[in-house]
């Protein structure tokens, strides 16, 4: 890496405790790639973690013929996430010389002339969860760079390069409610309007084929979390440890608060329910963390955890296929954490760092118009990131060889043996489906009614978590959806189906 001549001990200019402590904390975020498929890395000096889409919490909430797809969509990522940060990504985001307010210049091109500018800790996430089932990987590698150079670095030096609009203006936005939460999941909306919805029967009985796998990712990210958070405060300082407590509060009252509302619907509570809960919390303390107090954590995690579960509907209002709900989890709880910034955001909190800032807090100091700083900075996030996710997206797909969308063939044979011509687990070759190795019932009832539950070779019948919530496992193959007029499967119509607690489309049995 090429630097300017500096003259003596380049060392000298950074506080040996500070650096060590970032470059853990970078690790940390790093970390969270196996956990919950996202974009790190680390570079000292004025280094950034960018953390990819995380591999174990995505891989268990998808079916089990295509859950290894989604752990190589996470390490190859974080591949060219790595190669574009380096070649201009970084750059693009943070160049002192650019003054155009919205993106940077060339000027620290492969990480050139970096040692005078200090060091900093960034993050950013990509919206890999989207392709879940029906996505290409290797196409989606392309729209990773062109979404990292004409989404994430924009957003990135409007909140925080010091030339960049939303930080002249005063926006708060501690670690990325912006251009990692916001850009992330209205990225993935976008990104799914395009890619198109999911068979017909892919999208019924749908369950995660390990909530195992669910549960350790989480617990993984949460994790690395607390390094992303407590590092975003660019120091070993109190911010960081305030940060990292404000973290832990509004994930496990998130988490609460979502199994609540899960009881109230099912009378049990969900594991991948408590999950959904917890990172929807991390979200919001994202851009909140570092500025507001413990009690305003709290109570972020109790919003939060509301408005998500309920946010998991505005797919079926939209008709979008958002498979993984980022949408409701990252976009939400970013634009949450932001407003809260607006409402409680307290200088005492900013000042725990040590270092002069010209930031006044939010309402809490009677800070009355930083409010609406926070909602034109959502309001512009938003409308970027989805115009241009979908420009990119409509654009790479029409190049040949690059389209997004798999064949409906390669679709019902699984991504992992179409993409990969591999498997998460080796008995997933032989047993795709909960059918495989299953016997047949011997009849149905009326409306699809199990009439009996002894299959026809006398023994005892498995009964399937579809059986109890769905249409029967053993019954989908006589399941044909009508088609449109484009050909494409039509979605039942409502007095068929109904929704589970987590938005799945099922018919009525």
């Amino acid at each position: 890496m090429s630097s300017p001549s500096i003259p003596g001990d380049a060392n000298d200019q950074f506080d040996r405790g500070d650096v060590s402590f970032i470059a853990v904390c970078g690790i940390l975020v790093f970390f969270m790639v196996p956990g919950v498929g996202e974009p790190h890395f680390i570079v000292v000096p004025r280094n950034e973690a960018l953390r990819v889409w995380s591999a174990f919490l995505y891989s268990g909430l998808s079916r089990r013929k295509s859950a290894l797809s989604l752990v190589w969509a996470v390490a190859a990522s974080n591949a060219v996430a790595i190669f574009q940060w380096w070649f201009w990504g970084y750059s693009l985001a943070f160049s002192p010389t650019a003054t155009n307010g919205f993106i940077g210049n060339l000027r620290s091109f492969a990480h050139r002339k970096l040692l005078p500018d200090g060091v900093r800790v960034c993050h950013g996430r990509h919206p890999h969860g989207c392709p879940r089932d029906r996505g290409r990987v290797v196409p989606a590698m392309v729209f990773t760079f062109l979404w990292m150079t004409l989404v994430y670095c924009p957003i990135a030096c409007w909140a925080w390069s010091t030339n960049g609009w939303g930080f002249k203006w005063g926006v708060l936005d501690y670690a990325g409610g912006g251009p990692v939460e916001i850009g992330s999941g209205i990225s993935g909306l976008a990104y799914s309007w395009v890619l198109g919805r999911r068979s017909e029967r892919e999208l019924r009985n749908f369950r995660p084929h390990n909530v195992s796998l669910v549960a350790l990712g989480t617990f993984i990210l949460w994790f690395g979390w607390l390094g992303f958070n407590g590092g975003s405060a660019f120091g070993a300082n109190l911010r960081a440890l305030m940060a990292i407590w404000n973290s832990m509060l509004a994930a496990a009252m998130a988490g609460l608060v979502w199994c609540a509302l899960d009881w109230r619907v099912e009378r049990k509570v969900s594991m991948v329910g408590l999950c959904s809960g917890m990172i929807a919390g991390l979200v919001a303390a994202t851009p909140a963390s570092g500025y507001i107090p413990q009690w305003a954590a709290v109570a972020m995690g109790i919003v939060v955890g509301a408005i998500a579960n309920y946010s998991t509907k505005i797919k079926f209002f939209l008709r979008i296929d958002d498979a993984l709900d980022l949408c409701a989890e990252h976009a939400i709880g970013g634009i949450v954490g932001l407003l809260f910034n607006g409402l409680f955001a307290d200088a005492a909190i900013i000042a725990l760092d040590g270092v002069p800032t010209s930031a006044s807090g939010g309402w809490l100091n009677h800070n009355w118009k930083q409010l609406y700083i926070q909602l034109a900075y959502v309001a512009a996030c938003c409308g970027y990131a989805f115009t241009v996710t979908a420009l990119l997206a409509a654009g790479v797909n029409a190049v040949p060889g690059l389209h997004l969308r798999a064949t409906p063939e390669q679709m019902a044979l699984g991504m992992d043996d179409a993409e990969l011509g591999e498997f998460a687990t080796d008995y997933v070759e032989v047993r795709r489906d909960y059918t495989d190795w299953t016997p047949p019932y011997k009849d149905y009832g009326r409306n699809g009614e199990v009439a009996t539950t002894v299959p026809v070779d006398g023994s005892v019948a498995p009964v399937a978590a579809g059986d109890r919530h769905g249409v029967p496992d053993s019954q989908l193959g006589q399941v044909h959806a009508p088609h449109g007029r484009d050909g494409s499967e039509e979605e039942p119509s409502s007095a068929s189906t109904e929704k589970t607690h987590n938005g799945d489309l099922v018919e009525k049995v």
